[in-house]
């Protein structure tokens, strides 16, 4: 699969608004086709993950960004199903601890990324930092203009120092947002997902269009690139992201470290 169509490209000026969320394209039209590839594409990774940690060698950061409901959760279980948990992570940020405030904003995010041979995944990210505190007036214009670049010299040491970064957006509608909010609200097993704090950054949402586009704008590098990943349809949002990962892990060229020598001459009894 060609993923560059969803690759926000280094400086390209662009909008959310002309990315769409229901795009269904690998899906066809047939979703039992899709999800046997789905399948296929789980068991792909699955092999990737582990020669990634039986080289030990490389490093894979996948931050997921999105507004509420997205399917950020949903993501990390569905895509990772059956990959050995010993090989991948999973960082939360939520709101920052008084420690973590006496810091700069990038200290608690760097203890969090991979070692080598490890798949760390960020259900939100060091973005919180140029997104909520933007949207709610916590920093100025020219505070988040800094953190953009702070953050572009943060993943470039990291891509200097042996680490993939994918970044994900998923991209949903305002109704599919309200869809999913009430399914939340009137589903007994999902009541406990749902928040009314959400509902406020729902009222938001121009603003936080505005603060993504201007966000992924300017930190979408050679070295970290964002891809803009349509998630109204659940299987066309797992779909895009598998091949997106597949495809960076395959592009390191990784191969099994060499056996000890002498293996064959080693009896087992």
């Amino acid at each position: 699969m060609n993923t560059k169509a969803y690759k926000i490209k280094p400086g390209k000026k662009f909008k959310l608004s002309q990315f769409e969320t229901s795009d269904k394209a690998l899906i066809n039209g047939d979703k039992n086709n899709a999800q046997v590839e789905l399948e296929a594409l789980r068991v792909r990774l699955e092999a990737l993950q582990e020669l990634l940690y039986a080289e030990g060698k490389h490093k894979l950061l996948i931050v997921l960004q999105a507004m509420d409901t997205a399917g950020k959760d949903s993501t990390i279980r569905m895509v990772f199903d059956g990959v050995n948990p010993q090989g991948v992570k999973v960082a939360s940020f939520k709101a920052p601890t008084a420690e973590e405030l006496a810091h700069d904003f990038l200290w608690r995010v760097h203890a969090k990324t991979p070692a080598k041979g490890e798949i760390v995944i960020f259900n939100r990210s060091h973005y919180e930092d140029v997104l909520i505190t933007r949207v709610n007036g916590w920093i100025d214009a020219d505070t988040c203009k800094a953190r953009y670049q702070q953050i572009n010299d943060f993943e470039r040491f990291l891509a200097e120092n042996g680490t993939t970064i994918l970044k994900l957006y998923l991209h949903i509608s305002k109704d599919e947002q309200k869809e999913r909010l009430l399914e939340r609200r009137d589903t007994p097993r999902k009541q406990w997902k749902f928040n009314p704090s959400d509902l406020a950054s729902r009222a938001q949402w121009g603003d936080y269009m505005q603060a993504y586009t201007d966000a992924i704008s300017a930190t979408s590098t050679e070295h970290a690139p964002w891809y803009i990943v349509p998630a109204n349809s659940k299987l066309q949002r797992n779909l895009v992201i598998s091949n997106v990962i597949c495809d960076a892990l395959e592009n390191l060229k990784m191969d099994y470290p060499k056996a000890v020598e002498g293996l064959e001459k080693i009896m087992v009894k």
